[in-house]
């Protein structure tokens, strides 16, 4: 009966620890070395792994019982407090298939031979570790052989392909619909932006009747915006705004320029667009963009622009909020007229687009003007909205974490233009708070460590005639 008691106590406490394990992993894409060197609360790690693991193998007996109790209770309302909560996918499925099969293998074992002084918890996690890494390799391949098939098969199926370090969901949605005014489009869903969400969306939802395939490619490391080309082989590459962000994984501005110029690396590449600040030199095929934009006029009714188009200055005009969204909607129509569209068909289809959800989207409620930013997350694009909120003429109220996975100079710079530009600052997250403190000193202050009373905090300090923005959004484990 002991053994049966201590053997339950062994597998719960694995089962706790498991779980932080593989949702630290969900959270960073299934990268074991970010969640390592890029995990940025390592004092969870303390909690929730580290502390726990060496209770574990001091206590004994009915303290043990207790504190594995104690542990699992808490690490279930830490978890309720989460806003990014464990999806519960098939991959997350296996991997505690493979976790409890290794703990009871070994508990077995330790029965039969009586040769362990403490259940371990290291080896069983390692083993499912291991286990899932291999087992979702080959499921994977097999995955991306059946989508690469699936591509190539529609030979009529042009593939544009979107990446910049910031704006490349902006582009993708705005290129959709102009081009949908035309043409049967599909373009993949969300943010989804990386090899293993890209695949997954052929396989399961690309149309088998389609004119053009618009996917957008993200990157942490070297070489991921080449594998996504190498396996969507975009007949029309974009490569947008080169800037800051993920400089904590890439070092330097000149490796994210260049791994974003993998873009280019396809075999039926017919035409590149390339924002001005890759700084390349223009070819026949390979065009930068981005000069030829002028008279950019941008206020909260919304966004009036020209640029040049073979000589010729065409302007537009259009609802969206943010002079920045000029640059992305020149992307998108530099590709509509290598599509085949006219100016004036894009000069229509323009003047109807809709706002991107969470990127300067307008709500208005009680009397009170909401602009929701949360999704633009770079400093260029965060600044221009600043800009947007100062022509408000009464109480300006921003809640922000910063820019996150930057440089502390550009949280520096737009610290100092939010403390000139608005009268109360929500800052939330913990990763740039000490800069933010810091470099706001003449607006209202308050710092929000529980993401749960935003909604209280928000009606105790704001009133009908104020502007609310709320620029960029960090999950709780940011």
């Amino acid at each position: 009966m002991e053994q049966i008691i201590v053997s339950v106590v062994h597998l719960g406490f694995i089962l706790g620890i498991g779980f932080y394990f593989i949702l630290a992993m969900q959270w960073y894409s299934y990268r074991i070395e970010r969640v390592l060197f890029h995990y940025n609360r390592y004092d969870w790690h303390l909690y929730f792994f580290g502390l726990p693991l060496v209770a574990y193998y001091f206590l004994d007996g009915l303290l043990l019982y207790g504190f594995v109790a104690l542990f699992l209770g808490l690490l279930f309302l830490w978890q309720k407090k989460m806003d990014k909560k464990l999806v519960w996918t098939s991959r997350v499925k296996r991997f505690f298939l493979f976790l409890v099969l290794a703990t009871l293998f070994q508990d077995v074992l330790c029965a039969l031979f009586a040769s362990c002084l403490k259940l371990g918890v290291i080896i069983p996690l390692a083993i499912a570790q291991l286990l899932s890494m291999v087992y979702e390799k080959m499921l994977f391949v097999s995955f991306q052989k059946e989508a690469q098939k699936k591509l190539m098969s529609n030979t009529a199926l042009k593939v544009v392909a979107i990446t910049a370090s910031y704006g490349k969901t902006s582009i993708k949605n705005f290129l959709a619909h102009i081009l949908s005014s035309k043409l049967n489009v599909y373009k993949t869903p969300r943010s989804v932006n990386t090899l293993g969400g890209i695949v997954k969306d052929i396989n399961e939802s690309l149309p088998s009747l389609c004119d053009v395939y618009i996917v957008e490619a993200g990157a942490r490391a070297r070489g991921d915006i080449h594998e996504i080309a190498q396996l969507v082989h975009p007949h029309i590459a974009v490569v947008g705004c080169i800037g800051e962000q993920h400089i904590e994984y890439f070092k330097t501005l000149e490796n994210i320029r260049n791994t974003k110029m993998e873009m280019l690396h396809s075999s039926r590449l017919q035409k590149a667009f390339v924002h001005e600040s890759a700084h390349i030199k223009g070819t026949d095929s390979i065009v930068p963009f981005g000069a030829e934009l002028s008279d950019i006029e941008a206020n909260l009714k919304g966004l009036s622009f020209s640029m040049m188009l073979d000589g010729v200055k065409e302007h537009f005009t259009c609802n969206l909020l943010g002079a920045f969204n000029a640059i992305n909607i020149a992307a998108a129509i530099h590709v509509a007229r290598t599509l085949g569209l006219s100016v004036e068909e894009i000069r229509k289809a323009v003047a109807t687009l809709q706002g991107v959800e969470h990127r300067l989207q307008k709500i208005e409620a009680g009397g009170k003007l909401i602009i929701d930013d949360s999704f633009n997350g770079n400093l260029e694009g965060m600044l221009s909205s600043y800009e947007l909120v100062a022509t408000h003429e009464g109480r300006k109220v921003i809640i922000t974490p910063g820019i996150v996975e930057s440089t502390e100079e550009a949280n520096k710079a737009l610290a100092q233009k939010i403390d000139e530009i608005f009268d109360l600052v929500m800052i939330t997250g913990k990763a740039n708070v000490k800069i933010l403190d810091s470099y706001v000193t003449k607006a209202q202050k308050i710092i929000i460590t529980d993401k749960s009373k935003l909604q209280e905090i928000l009606a105790e300090h704001t009133k009908a005639g104020d502007v609310i923005l709320f620029s960029n959004d960090a999950p709780s484990f940011i």
